[in-house]
């Protein structure tokens, strides 16, 4: 089985989650990982898990004017042009066998505030074909971070209970 990890990342936070969920995932999954940019946009027939790491930015995922912003409040990684949002909409809409589960990164302080880049990518997903299989959030201190302590390890566990339930799927038993 194969999974497929595509992260935004504008400070390089959901970066180290995406690569942290990524060795989970490799527990038991083939496992590929792309920033958005370079990420294939035709996944048909090449992976079972699509998993997909994106900023919270304004309760959501980026948008142009959002990357602008943390690019003037001194972001040096990310594609100004292209986020999980613009990625998700190109994918074409079907019905698809790939599972998509889906992460943010988000300030601590905005723990329980409503709204993720997650649930929102989550939401774009199901729109096009996919059936979810999980949303997490990470977080951060601040906006350009660090990560809290322990978010990595969180993060390998989460990817490591994905590639546990992809596993399970496989041999007829449902994934949620």
């Amino acid at each position: 089985m194969r999974a497929l990890v595509v992260y935004e990342s504008m400070f390089g936070n959901t970066e180290k989650v995406a690569r942290a969920v990524a060795a989970g995932l490799a527990d038991g999954l083939e496992v590929e990982v792309h920033e958005v940019s370079t990420a294939p946009v035709q996944v048909t027939d090449l992976v079972d898990l699509i998993v997909v790491g994106a900023p919270t930015h304004a309760f959501s995922l980026s948008r142009l004017s959002t990357r602008d912003d943390a690019l003037a409040k001194g972001a040096t990684q990310g594609d100004r042009e292209i986020g999980i949002r613009e990625w998700l909409t190109h994918l074409s809409e079907r019905p698809h066998s790939e599972l998509m589960a889906a992460f943010d990164t988000r300030a601590e302080r905005m723990r329980r505030l409503p709204g993720s880049a997650a649930h929102a990518a989550t939401r774009l997903a199901r729109h096009r074909g996919f059936e979810p299989a999980g949303v997490e959030s990470f977080y951060v201190s601040a906006t350009a971070g660090p990560l809290l302590p322990g978010e990595l390890e969180r993060a390998t566990a989460w990817g490591r209970g994905l590639a546990s339930a992809m596993t399970a799927r496989a041999h007829g038993q449902p994934v949620g």
